[in-house]
């Protein structure tokens, strides 16, 4: 055995080591206080060019009231332009100016966008404020922060009515304290996931696996994918609930159902077996009660609606596998949610009636 196969390390050689190992750390920690930083000082411009911008805008239109000439609105703003952009840049067009007085206008407390724009740009306000409502403009606000969505994503949000969505889904849970609003969307757009027209209820459960992250974006923020076909054994007997996942925001199971055609009120009583199973073998301590998503590619709406199972947990949606022409579009997602404040008035108004009966 030669001497230099059992040779120990030298005193010198550990300390290289050692200091090897702390100038690797040292490294690793100053580089994660500058990227930490450069976030930081990245959100504080953004949120202060914003809030800049609202005191420009307010300021603008101080002055363009004052006045009382509507012609003397297009004539300041012209001259102010032209003089900021040969000082500041381009960031001070007309056009810019004029969107600036819009937000100003929309929003006359910036307190409201404040806490809403903390990880956001100016890009991102541009994009909501052609939108018509105070409540949509916050919602994708707020959906776009928490989530940190660059403004092509959000420009898609809104594109797809996710807000309008949002809101006919929420219309099964006005009395509801078991499903959280804003949990589910209705219909969902499925056509990212590539299916032909006679697909099967496999082929869109094989398909969503397929897509998952695209699914996921549709679906919404917080949900993470468990398992598919999950085994229930009940009295002996098997069954399968299709799709189940986890929402970290609201620390529940969610289990899915996938139907083709419509909706039919013998699938309420499947979910609700499958969700007092889940509640009873596979909730965790910390958790809350799982609920129940039914999707179907068509509706039956006053069924969905008598049968109240969002006091059982569970809500029915439809999903289109294709998405229409921009304008039909918008008038289908309009129509139903025409629809859906109907059904909301119609209902308070029974469960008013029934109040004073008492």
């Amino acid at each position: 055995m030669s001497i230099n196969e059992n040779k120990v390390p030298s005193s010198n050689e550990d300390e290289q080591q050692n200091e090897l190992l702390l100038e690797v750390s040292l490294y690793n920690d100053i580089s994660l206080m500058i990227e930490q930083t450069r976030s930081s000082i990245a959100s504080h411009a953004n949120q202060n060019t914003i809030y800049l911008f609202w005191c420009i805008g307010k300021r603008v239109n101080e002055t363009i009231l004052k006045n009382k000439r509507a012609t003397y609105g297009k004539q300041i703003v012209s001259t102010l332009s032209t003089q900021l952009v040969e000082v500041y840049g381009r960031s001070f067009s007309s056009r810019n100016i004029r969107r600036m007085i819009q937000f100003s206008e929309q929003f006359s407390d910036f307190g409201i966008v404040s806490t809403l724009t903390t990880q956001l740009s100016w890009s991102h306000i541009v994009e909501i404020l052609p939108l018509k409502s105070l409540d949509s403009k916050l919602y994708y606000l707020k959906e776009a922060n928490q989530g940190i969505v660059s403004v092509g994503i959000l420009r898609e949000m809104i594109h797809r009515k996710a807000y309008e969505r949002k809101e006919i889904a929420n219309s099964q849970a006005v009395e509801s304290n078991k499903i959280p609003m804003n949990t589910f969307k209705d219909p969902y757009l499925f056509d990212v996931l590539g299916l032909k027209d006679d697909y099967l209820e496999n082929d869109l459960e094989t398909a969503i696996l397929c897509e998952l992250e695209k699914f996921i974006l549709e679906f919404g923020k917080g949900f993470a994918f468990m398992e598919r076909q999950k085994r229930m054994v009940i009295d002996g007997e098997d069954f399968y609930l299709d799709l189940l996942f986890y929402n970290r925001h609201l620390k529940r199971l969610v289990a899915v159902e996938l139907k083709q055609g419509k909706f039919k009120a013998d699938y309420s009583g499947q979910l609700r077996l499958y969700l007092k199973w889940l509640n009873r073998y596979e909730r965790q301590e910390g958790e809350n009660e799982p609920i129940g998503l039914i999707l179907c590619s068509e509706g039956n709406r006053e069924q969905i609606e008598l049968l109240e199972m969002d006091k059982e947990g569970i809500m029915v949606a439809q999903y289109w596998t294709t998405l229409p022409p921009k304008e039909e579009f918008e008038q289908r997602i309009q129509s139903i949610l025409a629809e859906t404040k109907e059904r909301i008035q119609r209902r308070r108004s029974l469960t008013m009636n029934e109040s004073d009966k008492i």
